[in-house]
């Protein structure tokens, strides 16, 4: 099967110490991982401020995935687990 380039998005929560995000961010890599992604890499790309507010907060962490897989299985479990958690405030995931 062909592998396609993926990018995820998502919002951390901003209150978040340092070492509790960077703990969310490593066991989300791990699930995708874990389904047969290979990370491109993985990073912050900043703190912005929204232009609605979302879980009662005002701005949030960005943080950008790029990533391979021909296994949508990583995608949909990572979407799964990101919905139950409550340190991200939304996600997206796009197809480049």
């Amino acid at each position: 099967m062909e592998e396609h380039k993926y990018e995820i998005t998502y919002i951390i929560r901003p209150d978040l110490d340092e070492s509790a995000k960077k703990d969310l961010v490593e066991r989300f890599d791990k699930v995708l991982t874990d389904n047969g992604a290979k990370l491109i890499d993985s990073k912050d790309w900043s703190k912005r401020r929204f232009a609605y507010e979302i879980a009662g907060y005002n701005e949030g962490v960005y943080h950008v995935v790029n990533l391979t897989t021909d296994n949508k299985a990583a995608l949909d479990e990572f979407d799964r687990l990101s919905k139950f958690s409550d340190d991200i405030l939304r996600q997206m995931t796009v197809r480049r």
